[in-house]
Protein backbone atom coordinates (compact mmCIF):
# COMPACT_ATOMS: atom_id res chain seq x y z
CA UNK A 1 0.00 0.00 0.00
CA UNK A 2 1.30 3.07 -0.83
CA UNK A 3 2.02 6.38 1.80
CA UNK A 4 -0.44 9.07 1.25
CA UNK A 5 1.38 11.97 0.25
CA UNK A 6 1.77 14.92 3.05
CA UNK A 7 0.29 17.18 1.28
CA UNK A 8 -3.50 16.91 -0.13
CA UNK A 9 -3.87 16.31 -3.61
CA UNK A 10 -5.95 19.23 -5.37
CA UNK A 11 -6.94 19.19 -9.17
CA UNK A 12 -5.02 22.15 -9.10
CA UNK A 13 -2.02 20.64 -8.18
CA UNK A 14 -2.03 17.19 -9.95
CA UNK A 15 -2.75 18.43 -13.23
CA UNK A 16 -0.18 21.47 -12.33
CA UNK A 17 -2.36 24.15 -13.82
CA UNK A 18 -0.33 26.61 -12.01
CA UNK A 19 2.91 25.99 -14.60
CA UNK A 20 0.34 25.14 -17.30
CA UNK A 21 -1.47 28.11 -17.55
CA UNK A 22 1.70 29.99 -17.24
CA UNK A 23 3.39 28.94 -20.05
CA UNK A 24 1.34 30.86 -22.42
CA UNK A 25 3.67 34.02 -22.83
CA UNK A 26 2.92 35.99 -25.96
CA UNK A 27 5.92 38.02 -27.69
CA UNK A 28 3.51 40.69 -29.25
CA UNK A 29 3.27 44.00 -27.63
CA UNK A 30 -0.40 44.58 -26.97
CA UNK A 31 0.02 42.00 -26.45
CA UNK A 32 -2.13 41.02 -30.28
CA UNK A 33 -5.19 39.33 -29.26
CA UNK A 34 -4.84 36.17 -31.83
CA UNK A 35 -1.28 35.40 -30.34
CA UNK A 36 -2.59 33.31 -27.39
CA UNK A 37 -5.03 31.52 -29.65
CA UNK A 38 -1.80 30.45 -31.46
CA UNK A 39 0.04 29.84 -28.86
CA UNK A 40 -2.76 27.61 -27.15
CA UNK A 41 -3.90 25.55 -30.19
CA UNK A 42 -0.03 24.32 -30.62
CA UNK A 43 0.52 23.93 -26.93
CA UNK A 44 -2.62 21.72 -27.16
CA UNK A 45 -1.30 19.94 -30.67
CA UNK A 46 2.02 19.34 -28.81
CA UNK A 47 0.01 17.33 -25.71
CA UNK A 48 -1.86 15.51 -28.05
CA UNK A 49 1.65 14.33 -29.71
CA UNK A 50 3.00 13.39 -26.43
CA UNK A 51 -0.29 11.70 -25.52
CA UNK A 52 -0.21 9.90 -29.40
CA UNK A 53 3.66 9.11 -28.64
CA UNK A 54 2.14 7.16 -25.66
CA UNK A 55 -0.47 5.84 -27.08
CA UNK A 56 1.11 4.36 -29.82
CA UNK A 57 4.15 2.63 -27.36
CA UNK A 58 1.09 0.80 -25.88
CA UNK A 59 -0.22 -0.16 -29.49
CA UNK A 60 3.12 -1.73 -30.17
CA UNK A 61 3.29 -3.63 -26.97
CA UNK A 62 -0.21 -5.14 -27.36
CA UNK A 63 0.54 -5.93 -30.89
CA UNK A 64 3.96 -8.06 -29.75
CA UNK A 65 1.69 -9.46 -27.03
CA UNK A 66 -1.39 -10.61 -29.66
CA UNK A 67 -3.41 -8.87 -27.19
CA UNK A 68 -6.19 -7.82 -29.58
CA UNK A 69 -8.71 -6.30 -27.66
CA UNK A 70 -5.74 -3.92 -26.10
CA UNK A 71 -5.24 -3.13 -29.95
CA UNK A 72 -8.39 -2.20 -30.97
CA UNK A 73 -8.99 -0.22 -27.82
CA UNK A 74 -5.63 1.27 -28.69
CA UNK A 75 -6.41 2.00 -32.17
CA UNK A 76 -9.64 3.29 -31.67
CA UNK A 77 -8.38 6.31 -29.25
CA UNK A 78 -5.43 6.76 -31.24
CA UNK A 79 -7.68 7.86 -34.56
CA UNK A 80 -10.09 10.02 -31.66
CA UNK A 81 -6.92 12.17 -31.09
CA UNK A 82 -6.13 12.62 -34.39
CA UNK A 83 -9.91 13.75 -35.46
CA UNK A 84 -9.30 16.10 -32.66
CA UNK A 85 -6.43 17.22 -33.65
CA UNK A 86 -7.99 17.77 -37.49
CA UNK A 87 -10.89 19.83 -35.85
CA UNK A 88 -8.37 22.30 -34.11
CA UNK A 89 -7.91 23.66 -37.56
CA UNK A 90 -11.19 24.71 -37.38
CA UNK A 91 -10.43 27.05 -34.23
CA UNK A 92 -7.24 28.38 -35.72
CA UNK A 93 -8.86 29.72 -39.29
CA UNK A 94 -11.02 31.48 -36.79
CA UNK A 95 -7.78 33.97 -36.94
CA UNK A 96 -7.50 36.08 -39.86
CA UNK A 97 -4.13 36.46 -41.84
CA UNK A 98 -3.74 39.73 -41.23
CA UNK A 99 -4.14 38.81 -36.82
CA UNK A 100 -1.74 36.07 -37.66
CA UNK A 101 0.92 38.78 -39.69
CA UNK A 102 0.57 41.25 -36.66
CA UNK A 103 2.44 39.11 -34.45
CA UNK A 104 4.18 36.33 -37.15
CA UNK A 105 7.64 38.16 -37.40
CA UNK A 106 8.16 37.90 -33.72
CA UNK A 107 8.35 34.17 -34.25
CA UNK A 108 11.36 34.92 -36.50
CA UNK A 109 12.53 30.90 -38.43
CA UNK A 110 9.97 29.09 -35.72
CA UNK A 111 7.53 26.79 -37.37
CA UNK A 112 5.24 24.04 -36.90
CA UNK A 113 7.53 21.71 -38.90
CA UNK A 114 10.10 21.82 -35.71
CA UNK A 115 8.03 20.15 -33.19
CA UNK A 116 10.18 17.11 -31.71
CA UNK A 117 7.28 15.61 -31.65
CA UNK A 118 5.84 15.49 -34.77
CA UNK A 119 8.80 14.08 -36.06
CA UNK A 120 9.05 11.82 -33.56
CA UNK A 121 5.16 10.55 -34.67
CA UNK A 122 6.26 10.65 -37.85
CA UNK A 123 9.14 8.03 -36.81
CA UNK A 124 6.76 5.99 -35.04
CA UNK A 125 4.64 5.15 -37.63
CA UNK A 126 7.24 4.30 -40.22
CA UNK A 127 8.00 7.78 -41.86
CA UNK A 128 11.51 7.80 -41.38
CA UNK A 129 14.40 10.34 -42.49
CA UNK A 130 17.95 10.79 -40.27
CA UNK A 131 18.20 13.95 -41.75
CA UNK A 132 14.84 15.08 -39.69
CA UNK A 133 17.75 14.64 -36.96
CA UNK A 134 19.88 17.20 -38.02
CA UNK A 135 17.10 20.24 -37.66
CA UNK A 136 17.32 19.27 -33.55
CA UNK A 137 21.53 19.10 -32.93
CA UNK A 138 21.86 20.26 -29.72
CA UNK A 139 19.08 20.06 -28.43
CA UNK A 140 17.28 17.24 -25.99
CA UNK A 141 14.93 16.07 -28.69
CA UNK A 142 17.61 15.12 -30.87
CA UNK A 143 18.77 11.98 -28.78
CA UNK A 144 14.90 10.79 -28.58
CA UNK A 145 14.76 11.62 -32.26
CA UNK A 146 17.73 8.83 -32.89
CA UNK A 147 16.39 6.29 -30.31
CA UNK A 148 12.83 6.79 -32.01
CA UNK A 149 14.66 6.04 -35.51
CA UNK A 150 16.48 3.17 -34.25
CA UNK A 151 13.63 1.19 -32.82
CA UNK A 152 10.90 -0.71 -34.54
CA UNK A 153 8.31 1.54 -36.09
CA UNK A 154 4.82 0.41 -35.41
CA UNK A 155 4.71 -0.61 -38.94
CA UNK A 156 7.20 -2.97 -38.74
CA UNK A 157 5.45 -4.35 -35.52
CA UNK A 158 2.27 -4.76 -37.44
CA UNK A 159 4.42 -6.68 -40.12
CA UNK A 160 5.35 -9.10 -37.40
CA UNK A 161 2.42 -9.24 -35.91
CA UNK A 162 0.92 -10.20 -39.56
CA UNK A 163 4.04 -12.43 -40.03
CA UNK A 164 2.63 -14.48 -36.58
CA UNK A 165 -0.85 -15.21 -37.48
CA UNK A 166 0.50 -16.76 -40.80
CA UNK A 167 0.43 -13.74 -43.16
CA UNK A 168 2.99 -12.89 -45.96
Amino acid sequence: RKARPAVTVTYSSYLHLDELLAAQRPLSDGPEHDEMLFIVIHQVYELWFKQLLHEATHLGSALDEDNLPRVYATLKRFLTILKVQVAQIDILETMSPISFLSFRSRLDTASGFQSPQFRELEFVLGRRSARMIAHHDGTPAAARLAARLAEPSLWDTFVRFLARHGYD
